[in-house]
């Protein structure tokens, strides 16, 4: 177990640097032959996921949906009893 750990952490440091290196070669006029070599080492932030945070607001999104599905269900329900009256005020009209 606790190689494993070592091996993770040690693969999330070598992701988290980049290295570039670029090498140069000039000829001058008289022949001379220059060479330069470059190495750039960027170092990337790595990105924590907290498990913790992302597990509670997938339950909260969860409880979102469930709270919305009910609601609507509530404004369907009113919805339709609100047309049922209207419906029978017009054929009470419609008598008279």
């Amino acid at each position: 177990m606790r190689t494993l750990a070592i091996s993770i952490l040690t693969a999330a440091t070598l992701a988290a640097c980049q290295q570039t290196t670029q090498s140069n070669t000039t000829v001058g006029s008289t022949g001379t032959v220059k060479t330069s070599t470059t190495t750039d080492t960027v170092n990337v932030p790595a990105v924590e996921v907290d498990t913790a945070k992302t597990e509670h607001a997938k339950e909260d999104l969860k409880q979102a949906g469930q709270t919305a599905k009910e609601d609507l269900r509530k404004a369907a329900a009113a919805t339709g009893t609100a047309l049922e009256k209207a419906g029978k005020k017009l054929q009470e009209k419609a008598k008279h």
